[in-house]
């Protein structure tokens, strides 16, 4: 079995890996770590919580150890898809190059320009960054890209998915062409193997599992959801991610709840809120302080259920996660791999349930053809029998009726509707309106002079109104006696 130390890393490094409790490396980190310290370009394909993060992570220190760096140009760099993420790799850094004299600067939105300044000015050996905080700093004339000797792109496959890809080929031609690049991804789409064949030059191939496979120490299960009610649906399905919460008892110590939308994300959260479940919401529209404190508290035990939009999903590690609830199917399948990932780490056992609604079904099915097998359907806790299926006679008989048309409703009400109880007969009606009942009704003529309007009406009474058509006014009549008279 293959140990650290004969990673050929150097000492100070693997006493830092070894005060952090690690002796064998994962697939990832033996496969990736030996080239990586050759100097080659490495493309590594692994599904997440592998350790990809040290794979690059400790060679890139044991280089950068020799040699210095100058003001404003960086030696290194690795780029993120997220904040949290970012933040995560900066907490590596740390760890593994507490005996190495080694200097960084985290590039991420919601901090101070300023601050970050400042340490760019004094000189750093590795600079973290999202895409978009990188290029607002190389743009102000902050930054010079051309002393990059390591160059890393981690989750690239999120990087595609959060639209960063023209950022990322934009930074790749500011680098220098003789950099080495260090390039790590859950899956291989299109867009990201043309990228991989543009800017890496012979690269080592690291695949350590089937391109999106779950791990085998997840459980996984989908409980199939229907409302009762188009307006009560997304309420019931509250109440039944609670029920799945309460049915998992002392097995659920903490859990990730995920949905696909951030104003989802802090409904479900204000929901648990209000039947007393400690839960808090985390998405990309929170400030940056906001969602440091939130996974802070979650790290340490004192928010137990994180909710979740997928900025949460990929790269954070949060090793004792015991469940993942998947409120939504996610829209991409690959998404689902990821954010399952955050349970079962480290060997550990780990739960997944998703609750799938009918309009989620097409997600579903392309998340089981992703993993290549069907997820078992689990138990309603709540036990009630789902609503009819739309198209069922059974469905049709609880919808409200409508009419096809204007037209056709009319015909219907005159049909079924009894003779209204102000129609008056010969003999109850007064002498004018007993004529109107006992003579047929004449067919309306329209009105040759342009002061006619149509057709003759009637009033409540059933009484014949003249319009202009048939009848001259007279205020009309008075002006030609006039003139005559005149």
């Amino acid at each position: 079995m293959t140990k650290f130390s004969d990673l050929k890393l150097s000492p100070k490094v693997l006493k830092a890996v070894e005060e952090a409790g690690y002796e064998t490396p994962t697939p990832i980190q033996e496969g990736a770590i030996p080239p990586a310290l050759e100097g080659r370009d490495v493309l590594g394909i692994a599904q997440t919580g592998t350790g990809k993060t040290a794979s690059f992570t400790l060679p890139m220190i044991t280089r950068l150890a020799r040699g210095r760096a100058r003001a404003r140009m960086p030696r290194s760099l690795v780029l993120a898809p997220t904040r949290e993420l970012a933040a995560q790799v900066a907490e590596n850094f740390d760890t593994y190059s507490k005996h190495v004299k080694l200097t960084k600067a985290l590039l991420i939105g919601g901090v101070s320009f300023k601050e970050q300044d400042v340490l760019i000015d004094r000189g750093v050996d590795v600079l973290i960054a999202t895409p978009g905080r990188l290029l607002d700093h190389f743009e102000r004339g902050k930054l010079l890209l051309t002393g990059i000797e390591i160059m890393v792109v981690d989750e690239a496959d999120r990087m595609l998915d959060m639209g960063f890809i023209p950022d990322i080929e934009r930074i790749f031609n500011l680098t220098p062409f003789t950099r080495q690049t260090l390039f790590f991804s859950a899956t291989m789409a299109p867009e990201i193997e043309r990228i991989t064949n543009t800017f890496l030059s012979n690269p080592e191939k690291i695949e350590v599992a089937r391109q999106a496979t779950a791990s085998e120490t997840i459980t996984q299960s989908v409980v199939m959801f229907r409302g009762s009610r188009r307006d009560r649906a997304a309420s019931e399905k509250r109440g039944l991610l609670r029920a799945i919460i309460d049915s998992e008892g002392e097995k659920c110590t903490n859990a990730i709840i995920f949905c696909n939308r951030k104003t989802d994300v802090d409904i479900v959260a204000k929901s648990l809120k209000k039947y007393k479940y400690n839960a808090e919401p985390i998405h990309g529209d929170l400030e940056q302080s906001h969602r440091t404190r939130t996974l802070d508290g979650f790290r340490d035990g004192s928010i137990r259920f994180l909710v979740a939009s997928d900025v949460a999903a990929r790269g954070l590690d949060i090793p004792a996660v015991s469940h993942v609830f998947n409120f939504d199917v996610p829209s991409h399948p690959e998404d689902y791999i990821h954010r399952i990932g955050r349970t079962g780490r480290a060997g550990r056992e780990g739960a997944a349930v998703m609750i799938c609604a009918p309009q989620d079904e097409k997600n579903l099915d392309a998340v089981e053809r992703l993993i290549g097998k069907p997820i078992p359907r689990g138990e309603n806790p709540l036990g009630t029998a789902p609503a009819p299926t739309e198209g069922t006679e059974e469905a049709k008989d609880e919808k409200p009726r409508r009419s096809r048309s204007r037209r056709g409703s009319r015909k219907d009400e005159a049909a079924e509707t009894p003779a209204p109880e102000f129609e008056v007969t010969a003999t109850e009606a007064e002498p004018s309106e007993a004529k109107v009942e006992e003579k047929p009704a004449e067919k309306p003529s329209r009105s040759r002079s342009r002061g006619g309007r149509g057709r003759d009406r009637g009033n409540d009474r059933g009484e014949r109104v003249v319009g202009m058509g048939d009848h001259m006014p007279g205020f009309i009549a008075l002006s030609f006696d006039e003139r005559k008279s005149g």
